[in-house]
């Protein structure tokens, strides 16, 4: 017990959090934004996966890396304004749609990957983020390892829950999309443009997202290989439910999850061979279940989510 209370206590165990956290993040509150405007985005893992490979590719060729990260932003809009596109004003099955995204997204970015890079064996690595400890605050105990010395795209998703929230809640566009997510008839009924905020809310969110898979290439990693999303994308869905489409509570989930991970990682070595590792890689996900259903009994969802919307009809 008083190595799992040292572990807890640690600053390196939470750093180590905040890093897994980080796409968790940004993909929930990419698919958050997507289901507040009503459209379920069930592309996120391919758009994760796309973004992940188009930002290292372009940081490969020689771009900088704010560049990758746009690219990858980049990216993950267009496959984002594809989903849109066949799901608002085609209003086309939002499920098949954003399976169709997916396996897209991620064949696209294998593809254009054994395409670029053929005779490779082993991924090719780039240079990336490297932390940044933030002057003063980073020599705060315990708290200022963990939270200030991160890299800049872990700062970009944190700033990136209070830039979404105070959007939503705050600004004339934020309301917009949260009409055309609960009542689009309302909404069509003050004269908001429903497609238009659709489209562009998905389109928004799935920068988002891709950017979210970019960390793991440009931050976390330094490479791209097959299979890194590793369902990551499926883990962002679940955790909108799990923070009842509310950007601070995104951030609690996704924190929540990367701490079960990143506690089974160190459980591992603590308890050794005596049990299975698979059971180990169970727990966060078991705990994660568990929270989510606790959670869902009270979640309040977007009432037009997945309910197409046609000018002038009625529901």
């Amino acid at each position: 017990m008083g190595d799992i209370a040292d572990l807890l206590l640690s600053a390196t165990f939470w750093a180590a959090t905040l890093r897994i956290a980080t796409p968790y993040i940004l993909g929930t509150l990419g698919e958050l934004v997507c289901e507040r405007a009503g459209v379920l985005n069930l592309g996120i893992e391919g758009i994760m996966t796309l973004g992940a490979m188009a930002g290292w590719m372009a940081v490969y060729q020689g771009a900088g890396l704010w560049t990758g990260v746009l690219v990858a932003a980049l990216a993950g809009a267009l496959l984002g304004l594809l989903h849109a596109l066949l799901t608002v004003p085609l209003g086309l099955s939002q499920h098949v749609t954003g399976i169709g995204v997916t396996l897209l997204g991620t064949s696209l970015s294998y593809y254009v990957y054994r395409m670029a890079l053929p005779q490779v064996s082993s991924p090719p690595t780039v240079e990336p983020f490297q932390p940044f400890a933030v002057p003063v605050l980073s020599d705060i105990p315990v708290i200022g390892p963990a939270l200030f010395n991160q890299t800049p795209l872990t700062y970009a998703a944190l700033a990136a829950v209070g830039l979404v929230a105070w959007v939503l809640y705050r600004t004339p566009a934020g309301l917009a999309v949260r009409m055309v997510g609960e009542n689009p008839a309302a909404a069509e009924a003050q004269g908001i443009d429903v497609t238009a905020v659709r489209i562009g809310a998905v389109v928004c969110g799935s920068a988002l997202m891709a950017v979210g898979g970019a960390f793991l290439t440009l931050s976390a990693f330094n490479a791209f290989f097959f299979n890194m999303i590793n369902g990551r994308g499926w883990i962002c869905i679940a955790l909108v439910v799990f923070a009842s489409w509310r950007p601070g509570k995104a951030l609690l989930g996704a924190v929540l999850f990367a701490a079960f991970d990143a506690f089974q990682l160190r459980l591992q070595q603590i308890v050794g061979p005596a049990l299975p590792y698979q059971v180990f890689l169970m727990l966060p996900y078991l705990l994660s279940i568990l929270a989510l259903v606790v959670m869902s009994r009270r979640a309040a969802y977007p009432r037009a989510l997945m309910i197409p919307f046609r000018k002038g009809e009625r529901h």
